[in-house]
């Protein structure tokens, strides 16, 4: 008991002293009994000689709202304008062929340079010290055959995946699809390499016809040209 009166002493001098250390301490000390404490302070004791107790509120973290905008690039479609006077081709067209006046299924490649047309009983022969062919050609409508023969102009090779290099006969033959007429470089093939008889490439294309692959039979049966007596 004779050490109360040391203890008292000492815990009045830390509330008159320390009231902001023990306001602000972060460490939780065990204190004596309320009602001890309360005998224990003097009379004279006043409690709004402390300092008051400060609130600190901590502030709220800055949030940024960022938008992302996501761009979706579309592709541009652009027209391609076409001449008012050529000519339009579907995939697939019929042609005439003359000399014979065949009627003929073609198949229109802007990938062939020159135009190609199948034949059968392909004849090589000579008349008056110069080079001519003879072959015949069948009517896809009549089913008829016609004998041909026309001097060779030259001569082409042509290379083809999974063939052997052929040595072609070129040869001037109109023709027509429409109304419209060309005279151009055909090379002969023998039948039964192509399941079109007639390929019909850029040089009958060129400057006169424009294709429209996704058509077919685009001008109908052709109109040959009416020649004047």
């Amino acid at each position: 008991m004779r050490f109360l009166p040391i203890a008292l002493f000492v815990l009045v001098a830390q509330l008159l002293s320390g009231c902001e250390t023990q306001a602000t301490s972060a460490t939780p000390i065990e204190s004596p009994a309320a009602e001890d404490v309360a005998s224990a302070m003097p009379a004279s004791f006043d409690p709004s000689l402390c300092p008051a107790v400060e609130a600190v509120v901590c502030a709220e973290p800055e949030i940024q709202v960022v938008e992302r905008v996501v761009e979706r690039k579309v592709d541009r479609v652009i027209e391609v304008p076409v001449a008012k006077d050529k000519l339009v081709l579907g995939s697939e067209e019929i042609f005439t062929v003359e000399p014979g006046g065949v009627r003929l299924m073609a198949l229109v490649d802007t990938g062939a340079a020159t135009c190609s047309l199948s034949v059968l009983e392909l004849t090589r022969f000579e008349r008056d010290g110069s080079d001519w062919v003879r072959f015949k050609l069948e009517d896809d409508d009549e089913g008829l055959s016609e004998k041909i023969e026309l001097p060779i102009k030259r001569h082409v090779r042509v290379a083809r995946p999974g063939f052997d290099r052929q040595r072609r006969p070129i040869v001037d033959m109109s023709l027509t699809v429409g109304e419209v007429t060309h005279i151009v470089e055909v090379n002969l093939v023998e039948r039964g390499e192509f399941e079109f008889p007639l390929l019909v490439g850029r040089n009958f294309l060129k400057d006169a016809a424009v294709v429209d692959v996704s058509r077919k039979l685009v001008q109908g049966k052709p109109k040959l040209p009416v020649i004047s007596k």
